[in-house]
């Protein structure tokens, strides 16, 4: 069969079935063999909330979307090029973010009238048939026939041959974008040692995905995208959580302090605690507690003994350690509390993103409990957010938030990792022992960050009293003193407010230092808000945008940045939560932009809603 290949710049691809199907594994090994061959790319993980989902219906639809290319990839993409839909759900679910005139792949199998019925599909129009795909390229390809038929001699069961269709799925791709497969094979070696049966089917069925496209005329067209022009080092594919973990461990290594971590599992945090505990080399301990409280008063116990204590959790976990917050508050210990936000309230939708918790990280605690808040901004930016939130704790003596979200924390991107040298030291001073009796150890004495003695218990001479009640300034005594309690508070506040003397100026990330409007975000919007500001200015708008990271304090600019612009808006995944704060603060009539369905903004979103400001 002759085919044609045609050079692409960049291309969307979005793996589609029931949870079942292996679309998560599938996107992700064609994102790590996408990543070895050097293209630039981002990920966008979309699945429900239940792990054995309703089969064959819309509620039970896995989805994976990579957009990569030989160029600078921000985001996972608006609308995909290519859908493969293993049924009619999945089609119907995700057909209305393809682009038109784009690539369909359909197994045929998953549109019988079960799954046809399943996925609420009235009785006729059937889409295969209908004549409703007119303009897309569809591709019908039985992959459950041809799996099954591949293994036929294999000796497993169908349910366990079924398994096998992903990696069809994904051998054809690999053809059509000229993808290696050595790399999945390794992997599917190393995934299946134990059992070289399942280990030798999926190598077989994925080599027959690979022979489909290259002897059918269906397939005859291949793309070619060319490896990224990237900086030159070595990179690695990593994923928000993956990233956030290895920053955590950067810190302890860099304070020459243990590390300790307490939590409870929760969606989507709880990759953190598995990926920590691989580390136990690096003098990592983690703690899975009986409940969210019992999670984050292990980890203060553990910044009382002296080690780089952090407890993870969503939103509803973070209402839990609400009261033990306010505690390590009061004590003035270092602790990094980590908030991977999800879309709520309540248990709301476990696996959809949101930044619906910025305004309970600032104020859901009982008292005036300022602490310091940090936001990364992509999946790479975890690991230097994580890394900077402990060397922020420790070094202040203050609990510090550290929000993620779920876009960012299951997303993936390339990654150029740092040397340990390149990273900032760490200070860490405990109060050596007092042997003169006269000299009397003053728990709460301050140094220029107003930052508390680190004592260690059991050290002689530093004995001093501990607790949630109200300490009195210099000596830590019970103090229920009311002009004492105000200057306390007051002194918490500064604590956190003189943190902006130590972090770096508020710069812009596209676009010039002043214009007719400011797009300024926060966490995971990132990629959005740049690809849609560069579309912008290429258009002549005279648009930039800011993304802030530092979120209290605030850069010591950020108020002087805005004034540079006529117009700002805020795009948000919540209600209107930093915008609040801005009016409050800098008393700028910002203009909110909110979206509010689980979902990532989209660049052409955002463009659209800029064009109808500006107009």
């Amino acid at each position: 069969m002759s085919t044609v290949d045609t050079n692409i710049e960049s291309v969307v691809i979005r793996f589609a079935g029931d949870s079942g199907d292996g679309m998560q594994l599938t996107g992700t090994q064609f994102t790590n063999s996408t990543a070895l061959f050097g293209n630039d790319l981002a990920t966008f993980p979309d699945f429900p909330a239940e792990i054995r989902a309703p089969l064959g219906t819309m509620a039970g639809v896995s989805a994976f979307q990579i957009h990569f290319g030989s160029k600078k990839i921000n985001t996972p993409g608006d609308e995909s090029d290519v859908l493969v839909a293993m049924n009619a759900a999945a089609l119907k679910v995700n057909i209305k973010n393809l682009k038109k005139g784009g690539v369909i792949i359909i197994n045929t199998d998953g549109f019988d009238p079960k799954n046809l019925r399943l996925a609420n599909v009235p009785e006729g129009q059937n889409p295969l048939e209908n004549g409703s795909l007119a303009g897309y390229d569809v591709k019908l390809v039985d992959v459950t026939k041809i799996t099954r038929a591949a293994l036929n001699d294999s000796g497993l069961g169908v349910k366990e041959i079924d398994r096998c269709k992903n990696m069809f799925v994904l051998g054809l791709i690999y053809y059509m974008y000229h993808r290696p497969i050595e790399n999945t094979i390794e992997f599917i070696k190393g995934k299946f040692k134990k059992n070289q049966v399942v280990a030798d089917a999926n190598i077989k069925v994925l080599q027959a995905g690979w022979n489909y496209g290259d002897t059918t005329e269906t397939f005859a067209n291949r793309y070619v995208v060319a490896p990224a022009s990237m900086e030159a080092g070595v990179y690695r594919s990593v994923m928000g959580n993956e990233a956030a973990a290895m920053g955590l461990v950067a810190a302890s290594v860099k304070s020459k302090l243990p590390l300790f971590y307490g939590t409870y599992p929760i969606t989507p945090a709880s990759d953190i605690l598995h990926d920590l505990s691989k580390y136990k080399n690096f003098n990592v301990r983690t703690f899975q507690a009986e409940d969210e409280i019992a999670g984050i008063c292990s980890s203060i116990g553990a910044a009382f003994g002296g080690q780089l204590a952090i407890t993870g959790s969503s939103g509803p976990g973070i209402a839990l350690k609400g009261e033990a917050i306010g505690l390590a508050t009061m004590l003035e210990l270092p602790l990094v509390i980590i908030n991977i936000q999800r879309a709520g309230p309540s248990t709301g939708m476990p696996t959809k993103t949101e930044q619906a918790d910025l305004l309970q990280a600032y104020y859901g605690r009982n008292g005036e409990c300022p602490v310091v808040i940090l936001a990364a901004q992509s999946p790479s930016d975890c690991f230097y957010l994580a890394f900077e939130a402990c060397k922020i704790a420790l070094e202040h003596m203050i609990p510090v938030f550290f929000l993620s979200d779920g876009y960012i924390a299951n997303g993936a991107e390339p990654w150029k990792f740092p040397n340990s040298k390149d990273l900032a030291d760490i200070h860490v001073e405990f109060v050596k022992p007092r042997n003169n009796e006269d000299e009397k150890f003053m728990p709460y004495s301050r140094d220029e960050k107003l930052a508390r003695p680190w004592a260690l218990p059991g050290t002689k001479g530093l004995e001093h009293r501990i607790g949630g009640i109200e300490k009195q300034n210099i000596t830590g005594n019970i103090s229920y003193d009311a002009a004492n309690h105000e200057l306390m508070t007051k002194l918490r506040q500064e604590k956190v407010d003189l943190v902006a003397n130590y972090i770096p100026d508020q710069k812009i990330d596209a676009g010039d230092e002043s214009g007719d409007l400011l797009i300024l975000g926060w966490g995971g919007t990132y990629g959005a808000l740049k690809t849609a500001t560069q579309i912008l200015i290429n258009e002549g708008h005279k648009v930039s945008h800011a993304h802030v990271r530092y979120l209290s304090p605030f850069p010591k600019n950020l108020g002087e940045l805005m004034s540079k612009f006529k117009t700002v808006v805020v795009p948000e995944l919540n209600n209107g939560q930093l915008v609040k704060i801005i009016r409050d603060k800098y008393f700028v009539d910002a203009i909110p932009y909110n979206k509010i369905q689980g979902q990532p903004f989209m660049s052409n979103e955002v463009v659209s809603k800029i064009k109808e400001i500006l107009a």
